[in-house]
Parts: C-alpha cells; sequence; structure tokens
C-alpha cells in the first residue's frame, strides 16, 4: 500500500523504517472513531461548500460502508498499512476515486489523530464508569448484610478498635466513588475537539468547527491550534486516574489475600475464583487479587511512559507522541479486565461472621471504651490510659480478656469500676455506641450507604 505523503520522496522507504513507523497494529482499534470522525468532517465540508454537497453525501455513505464492512468482518483491516487513519483513506479512495480524495481537505493527521483518541477514550471513560458503578454496587450490597458482623479494625496491622464488616467494606466504596467523580472530571476536560486544528495552524477554509463538534458530541472546540495537536494531557489525567483506582483495587486485594490466610481465616472465595498448587492439595490460592496487585505496578509504568514521553516535547506535534496509544490502551485494558473479575469474586465470596468476631474478642479492642468508661465516672483520659494498660497487661498474664477478667482485678486499680465495666466494654456495645456520622454503628453505616446510593445515583 503506497504511502499517502509520498509525493515529495524520490525513493521507497526501507522496510524496516516502515515497520517502524507503523502503528496499525495498536490503532487499529480506533476504526469506528476515526470513521465517525470523518463522517463529521465531510458533513461539515458539505454544509460549508467547501466541497460539493454530492460528493460529500457520496463520501458520508462510502464511510459508512467500510464501517459496516469492517464491523461484519467483511473488510479486513490492511496490517501493511502505516496507520487506521491512512487505511480507511485508502479504502474509501479506492472504492470513490477521486471524490474519496477530497475527505482530507482541510484536515491534517495531526488533528485527526487527537480527535480519534479523545473519542475513543471518551467512550472507554463511560466503560469504566459502568464497571466502577457496577464494584460499588455490590461493596453495598455486601454492606447490607454485615451492618452487624463485628470484626476487629486496624493500626499498624495491629488489632485496634472494633468495627464492622459493613463499616470496613465501605470504605472502599468511598475510595471508589472518588474514582468515578475523577474520571467524570478528566472525561469532562477530555470531551473537547481539536478537529480543525489542521497541522498545527490552523487552516484558510472557513471551517464551521462548532458544528463538527456538535455531530460527534464534543462539549466544544480547542481554542488553540498549536495545543489543538499537541495535547495528550487527557491521556496522561486518565492515566493518572486509573492509577489511583488501581491502587484501590490492589489496597483491597490485600486485605482479601489476609482475610484468605488460615492465620485471618475471615472470608473463603468461590471455587470459580480461587486456583490450587501443583504439588500442594491443601492449597486455595487467591491468584485473582494477587494479579491485579501485580498489575497495579503495570498502569503505574503506563503512567510513567506518558509522563516521560510528554515532558521535553516543543510544540507541536511530534512522532514521539505515537507513543501514547500503547500506553493508554494498555492502562484502559488492564483496569477493565482487573474490575471485571474483581467484581464476581467479590460478590460470590463466603463471610466468615463467627471467626471475624473471635478475633475482635481476643484482640482487647475494647480497651479504648474501658478507658472511656473511667472517663465518664470523672477521671482525666490519660490515667484512664494506664490503668486500662496496665489491665491489659494483667489480662495477658492470666491468659484472658477484659470480659472475662473478674471485677476484683479491676477494682485494685480503681474504686471507680463496677460491675456495668461489663456492659460498656462488651463489642456490641462497643460498636453500637460509636453512631456519630461516619462511625461503625450499624444506623451510622446505613445512613453513609443510603448517602452513597444517593450519590450513585
Amino acid at each position: 500500500m503506497a504511502m499517502m505523503w509520498a509525493g515529495r520522496f524520490s525513493k521507497e522507504i526501507d522496510s524496516r523504517v516502515n515497520d517502524f513507523n507503523s502503528s496499525i497494529k495498536f490503532d487499529a482499534r480506533m476504526y469506528c472513531s476515526d470513521i465517525e470522525g470523518s463522517i463529521a468532517h465531510a458533513t461539515m465540508l458539505g454544509e460549508q461548500g467547501i466541497i460539493d454537497k454530492d460528493e460529500s453525501l457520496k463520501i458520508i455513505d462510502g464511510l459508512r460502508g467500510i464501517l459496516a464492512d469492517l464491523d461484519s468482518g467483511a473488510l479486513e483491516i490492511d496490517p501493511n498499512a502505516e496507520d487506521i487513519h491512512m487505511f480507511v483513506e485508502q479504502v474509501l479512495t479506492s472504492r470513490l476515486g477521486d471524490t474519496g480524495k477530497r475527505l482530507h481537505t482541510a484536515r491534517s493527521r495531526n488533528d485527526q489523530v487527537a480527535v480519534d483518541i479523545r473519542h475513543y477514550l471518551r467512550g472507554e471513560c463511560d466503560e469504566i464508569a459502568a464497571l466502577i458503578r457496577e464494584l460499588i454496587e455490590t461493596i453495598v450490597s455486601i454492606a447490607q448484610e454485615h451492618y452487624y458482623t463485628v470484626m476487629p479494625g486496624y493500626t499498624h496491622m495491629q488489632r485496634a478498635q472494633p468495627v464492622t464488616f459493613a463499616h470496613h467494606v465501605m470504605a472502599y466504596a468511598q475510595m471508589l466513588m472518588r474514582d468515578l467523580d475523577r474520571l467524570s472530571d478528566c472525561r469532562r476536560r477530555m470531551n473537547v475537539m481539536p478537529l480543525g486544528s489542521c497541522a498545527l495552524a490552523g487552516t484558510t477554509y472557513p471551517l464551521d468547527r462548532e458544528r463538527t463538534a456538535e455531530l460527534l458530541g464534543f462539549d466544544t472546540y480547542t481554542d488553540n491550534s498549536l495545543d489543538g495537536v499537541s495535547d495528550r494531557d487527557f491521556c496522561c489525567e486518565l492515566a493518572g486516574v486509573l492509577s489511583i483506582l488501581m491502587m484501590h483495587l490492589s489496597r483491597f486485594s490485600e486485605e482479601i489475600i489476609l482475610w484468605c490466610s488460615w492465620e485471618f481465616k475471615f472470608i473463603e472465595l468461590d471455587d470459580a475464583y480461587s486456583t490450587g498448587s501443583s504439588i500442594m492439595p491443601q492449597k486455595k490460592n487467591p491468584d485473582i487479587t494477587e494479579l491485579i496487585r501485580g498489575k497495579t505496578g503495570r498502569v503505574y509504568g503506563d503512567l510513567t511512559t506518558l509522563l516521560s514521553m510528554m515532558k521535553n516535547l516543543p510544540l507541536a506535534y511530534n512522532k514521539d507522541m505515537q507513543e501514547d496509544k500503547e500506553a493508554i490502551f494498555d492502562a484502559v485494558d488492564t483496569v477493565k479486565l482487573c474490575i471485571s473479575t474483581f467484581t464476581p469474586m467479590l460478590a460470590t465470596m463466603t463471610v466468615l461472621k463467627d471467626n471475624m468476631r473471635r478475633a475482635a474478642a481476643k484482640g482487647f479492642i475494647n480497651a479504648t471504651d474501658c478507658a472511656d468508661y473511667l472517663v465518664k465516672k470523672g477521671m482525666p483520659f490519660r490515667s484512664a490510659y494506664k490503668i486500662t494498660g496496665t489491665l491489659v497487661a494483667r489480662c495477658i498474664e492470666l491468659d484472658t480478656t477484659l470480659e472475662e477478667l473478674p471485677i476484683s482485678e479491676y477494682k485494685k486499680l480503681s474504686e471507680l469500676f463496677d460491675e456495668d465495666v461489663y456492659k460498656a466494654i462488651s463489642l456490641d456495645t462497643c460498636v453500637m455506641q460509636r453512631s456519630v456520622e461516619g462511625g461503625p454503628a450499624p444506623e451510622a453505616v446505613a445512613r453513609q450507604v443510603e448517602r452513597l446510593k444517593t450519590k450513585l445515583r
């Protein structure tokens, strides 16, 4: 397939350079966006009288035919083509002759590829948003089943204070809501049309950029032609949003890996979302979560690639920018794969409530509530803190818990202790009394869930 730009050159390009220069292997996925962009451009050219209206209609019809043939498989993308833009234009020209050659009037490949990738990634943002929403809804569903499932909350990976499983998983729902918000923000900035910037300096033709933007569903068009063709902030921003999202998935995955271990045994994954060992028959491995944890670094790498690629490019377009697609497409594909496997894995896991409660009972995680008991009876907090610490040490010495320690041991340290201390330090009381907004009490978590569901709607 001859290069469309070959007129300036007196000899064939070296085949190795051609292969090196080609992007068809990875930009072919944008064929639909490329054709839709060309249809909008051809429509505007005809309406503005820049090309004959009849030729505009023939071009539009030809492009729709190419799209239908690519969708059905009747037409295959030529792997030897330089890129998807040249491929579509060459097929159009082969079908329509000189009429097809008029499509590229008042357009450069620079603004063409810029509009294609924005249009394509806009759709990917919508798909990722739908996947995030599904994951949030799954977490909410789990939370609603576990308002009263007591478990230990941790700091420094040490049992700290009692919470509920509902409260714990809803923390991830909150993270994912922020991811949705960031994704929406990124999509808004992405949804600006660069067509009409041409190579870098616009054109002398009387384009109606507002009309082209309207046809393609963009909110507006770029204000500066140099920026229009050389901006890839939206790729960097999307990779950044996806990196934060992957960080959240990785943190959740790490907890699931811990919870599945015999040392915790808080949950059990469904057999459909676990694997075994080649030599150890007792093993049930949380491979999905381990892979998500590993793939997080891959998405971080994609972000680093994009930032490094752009950091020293002068205006306007440079061939370096061809590297944007592989990086951002990989980030998008990785995130979609991770969420689409993580969500059903989470939905099918079994929560082992009794194990969670036993772990909470053995961790002295009601010590703060014991100190608060004394404070409510008039003792300064620091004094109460010291007495409670001494009680914990005594429990460890006697191999017992605060709930089982005799009242006589309490009274040795303070006469303020009475039999009502046992109710004050029961795990249920510790959780139920933390009803402040944002706290783990069942009613507080239920309010949190309803607020989140309202935002999600």
